[in-house]
């Protein structure tokens, strides 16, 4: 019997099947989910549960119903064959697996414990990941799991007030100074690997993937706004990271081919450069791209960020000096800035005029009730 013909019949997998479906069928296992599922086991004896999807027993839920894959929650994999969520037994609490390859990166672990050693991890400036194991997988020494807390993307769900985002911008200054303080490089410091703590944003939880909606993808997930509820930024994805010996002098690196390519010191050759002023450039575009050219009203950040991504890395500000700057000009900003509301320039007007009232009637609430603009986490 075909493990298609399995499914339909209602028989559960034993533990040598390694995929429940016949793989052109929708909703099967991709070839690199199946290392996860020959995996599930283990994975459970060390402490943490992976979804439905992944165990042994797996039967399709939507075989013989009629129902789109797409619509059952273990039709959904995971987004990145590397990365997959699962459960602490323990507490029940989301996190994060990823498989990280010694040998082609042979610095990401080391890097990552490093903050977590004291007194490093106890600095309220660290904002890179926290690191909360690591796993070694038994039967390949080059191959370890990192476990750490489940984190969503910065930007969902979506900034409210100016005062929301200049609490991002602190933070994201912050720690890349100090990783920068540290002699670390980030290398890689674009949108894609800075993501938040949205746990105590979401009172009924979310689902992993399709994070804004429920566990059970029955409707969409309620929040808190930010303001009501201070979230904590996280640098992520060390794995070009680099550590540093100041004795050695500045650093030189070879071009990234990954990432954002619009680094400027990339389009001209290929001669090593300091990827110190590369990060600040990273997070300066990230700044422009996401806020400045989609946004109305972050004026405040343009003369910094335009000096930030200058096209000669040496005349950029250094990661002290962007805070410092960055200081004045948050106190700068009035409090009626930083609870104003931040519209899209691609926003439609009976959008605006609904966000609009909804926002208005949370601003008085948040006056009322002494709600600080800037809301940071303790």
């Amino acid at each position: 019997m075909s493990p298609s013909e399995a499914a339909t019949s209602g028989q559960d997998y034993g533990p040598d099947d390694d995929q429940p479906l016949d793989p052109s069928q929708p909703g099967a296992l991709t070839p690199t989910e199946l290392f996860w599922r020959r995996h599930q086991q283990w994975l459970e004896g060390a402490g943490y549960m992976l979804r439905e999807r992944y165990r042994d027993s797996w039967r399709p839920s939507w075989i013989g119903t009629g129902k789109p894959y797409f619509r059952c929650t273990d039709g959904i994999g995971a987004q990145r064959g590397g990365v997959i969520d699962a459960t602490r037994i323990s507490d029940g609490a989301l996190v994060t697996l990823k498989r990280v390859r010694k040998s082609r990166h042979p610095h990401e672990v080391e890097i990552g414990l490093f903050f977590m050693s004291e007194p490093l991890v106890s600095d309220p400036k660290n904002h890179c990941v926290p690191i909360l194991q690591v796993l070694q997988v038994p039967e390949d020494d080059d191959l370890s799991l990192i476990v750490m807390p489940y984190l969503r993307v910065y930007y969902s769900p979506r900034f409210e007030t100016y005062g929301e985002v200049v609490a991002f911008f602190k933070q994201v200054f912050e720690g890349l100074q100090f990783m920068h303080a540290h002699r670390i490089a980030h290398r890689d410091c674009d949108g894609r690997n800075i993501m938040m703590d949205g746990v105590s944003l979401y009172p009924e939880g979310f689902h992993p993937i399709r994070s804004n909606m429920k566990p059970d993808l029955s409707g969409f997930a309620p929040h808190y706004t930010r303001t009501q509820r201070p979230t904590r930024y996280y640098l992520i994805d060390f794995g070009i990271s680099r550590r540093y010996n100041p004795e050695d002098g500045p650093p030189l690196e070879p071009p990234i081919l990954g990432g954002d390519k619009s680094v400027p010191e990339f389009q001209t050759s290929d001669e090593p450069r300091d990827p110190f002023p590369t990060d600040v450039y990273y997070m300066g575009n990230m700044i422009r791209e996401d806020f400045i050219k989609t946004k109305y009203g972050f004026e405040f950040m343009e003369k910094l960020v335009a000096d930030m991504v200058q096209d000669d890395p040496t005349k950029r500000p250094t990661m002290d000096e962007v805070v410092t700057r960055f200081e004045s000009i948050r106190k700068s900003l009035s409090s009626w800035k930083l609870r104003s509301r931040i519209p899209e320039r691609d926003e439609l007007a009976i959008i605006e005029a609904y966000r609009a009232v909804v926002h208005w009637k949370r601003r008085v609430w948040y006056v009322l009730r002494r709600i600080p603009a800037v809301p940071l986490p303790c």
